[in-house]
């Protein structure tokens, strides 16, 4: 959705690097793309406005031009401003001492209230939760039905006494779910409400009617993260007519310019808590401004990747899989521990948004949006078509073999070939970096090790001082040897500096 947004950032950044300091006009030049760049993104004016405001007038000051690298400290700027417009620090669920909580949905018609309603059952479920969802959109067609068959995919109850087509007191059964909650021992109530195609005053009565009948911890707006403009125009709305806690952006794997649900914390006043990012239930997760501010500057979501693979991975497994790999110079690690691997990766979510999280991705988006998901089932059919001995040992696999299992995976011969090859690299590769020995075909890196044959080469004896053969030239080198040697025996460095001389306090912290 802010890819259009990243791709301008970048290429205005861009025009600022190599610069020593910046002019008044570099800084009004950036300001100026800085500010196309947000208004092509459907940014709010008003947000747009105060957001180039605090930039020129940080940029203009001392950290900047003092700075050892003024590009760097102007995308540092932006970063901090935009984790302002985004709401600043996370925002969490308040919990209420008694249980259980109320959670109560609102939102117009579309936004997804129902599925989210779903998508934060089960988030609340892998907290450690026991929510309830309650069907409280009595008016659209088959909405209670949808709202069972969401919670029956999520694990999670559901309470729908009415239904629905238009049949029920919405107001009565929100009031009943809370009882009903205490009896069945559900810590979390969550209230789906009904929607309407734009605002009207019956909406606002039945939202702010089932508000006093539950009295709910945390009212949150659903807004759909495409509908543009209308977006910020819409929460105003109920923030004026019912008043909500809390912002929940849904659709943001779409395509559409999301810069106006970005105006929502700023306009309203109220922070982005949740952000749903597909159709599978599990799509979902809390709103961090710093990492959605990371990502749209193209400096990738490391905490989001490691989070999710801590879901994804038992500590236990990946020491086993580390050993294997260290081992042996990792023939201990066979195609079916490759396999266990790659299922693991794939409950992660999509491949391309996985490498869409490290840090400079943005410039090969092209190649990552390209990638076939498809491929990885195609590799898992090839290795379960092979024998237990095969997979324990692939060096085996000759050419009547891979004839067998390119039939048994309908793939062709080559497939197979190609796949044991890419195995014994990439299991030589990581045996590598287990061991401590880098990666590689990379140069040497601090605690990571050499490249290949690094250690092999020998040092050269270092060479005496060479002096020149020309006289003149000579002459002039001895005089300057003379005069770093007399100046040191005055207790002054070499060059004349007095020992007073202290460095500036920008070069003192990058040092440190």
């Amino acid at each position: 959705m802010f890819d259009t947004l990243s791709d301008r950032l970048a290429a205005t950044f861009k025009s600022l690097r190599g610069k020593g300091r910046l002019s008044p006009e570099d800084i009004d030049a950036t300001a100026r793309e800085i500010r196309i760049a947000l208004l092509e993104a459907d940014v709010a004016l008003p947000v747009v406005r105060a957001f180039i405001a605090k930039v020129k007038e940080r940029a203009a000051g001392a950290e900047v031009s003092q700075a050892l690298n003024p590009a760097q400290q102007v995308i540092k700027i932006v970063n901090e401003e935009l984790i302002g417009i985004l709401g600043g620090e996370t925002r969490v669920l308040r919990f209420a001492k008694q249980p259980p909580t109320v959670i109560m949905l609102a939102g117009l018609q579309g936004a997804g209230k129902t599925t989210l309603a779903g998508k934060l059952g089960l988030w609340l479920k892998g907290q450690g939760h026991t929510p309830l969802l309650v069907a409280c959109d009595l008016q659209r067609p088959n909405a209670v039905t949808q709202l069972s068959v969401v919670a029956d995919r999520a694990g999670v109850s559901v309470y729908a006494p009415e239904p629905g087509n238009g049949v029920g007191d919405p107001v009565k059964v929100a009031k009943d779910s809370v009882e009903y909650a205490r009896t069945k021992q559900h810590d979390v109530v969550i209230v789906d409400t009904a929607g309407r195609l734009g605002i009207d005053e019956e909406l606002m009565k039945q939202a702010a009617d089932i508000r006093d009948a539950v009295s709910p911890d945390e009212v949150l707006f659903v807004v759909d993260a495409m509908i543009g403009q209308d977006a910020v125009n819409t929460a105003e709305a109920f923030r004026d007519g019912v008043g909500f806690d809390g912002v929940v952006l849904s659709k943001l794997d779409g395509d559409a310019r999301g810069g106006a649900a970005l105006s929502i914390a700023h306009v309203t006043g109220k922070q982005i808590m949740f952000a749903s990012n597909g159709e599978k239930l599990d799509e979902f997760d809390a709103f961090h401004p710093d990492r959605m501010a990371s990502r749209i500057l193209d400096m990738g979501d490391l905490l989001t990747l490691i989070e999710q693979a801590e879901k994804t991975f038992s500590q236990a497994e990946a020491e086993k899989m580390a050993s294997k790999l260290a081992s042996s110079k990792g023939k201990d690690f066979t195609l079916d521990d490759f396999l266990a691997q790659m299922e693991q990766v794939r409950k992660m979510g999509s491949i391309s948004k996985l490498l869409g999280m490290l840090p400079g991705m943005g410039q090969i988006k092209d190649q990552i949006n390209s990638i076939d998901e498809k491929d990885v089932d195609r590799t898992a059919a090839i290795i379960k078509s092979m024998t237990p001995g095969e997979r324990q040992d692939p060096v085996i696999i000759n050419g009547s073999r891979r004839a067998r299992i390119a039939r048994g995976s309908g793939v062709e011969v080559s497939a197979v070939k190609n796949l044991v090859e890419r195995f014994f690299d990439a299991r030589k590769m990581m045996s590598k970096m287990a061991q401590g020995g880098g990666m590689p075909g990379m140069p040497g890196i601090p605690g990571m090790g050499g490249g290949p044959g690094r250690a092999k080469k020998k040092t050269k004896q270092a060479k005496g001082k060479q002096r020149s053969g020309n006289p003149m030239k000579r002459k002039a080198e001895e005089q300057a040897a003379l005069a770093r040697r007399e100046e040191a025996a005055n207790g002054l460095p070499a060059g004349g500096q007095d020992k007073s001389f202290e460095l500036p306090d920008e070069f003192k912290k990058f040092m440190s």
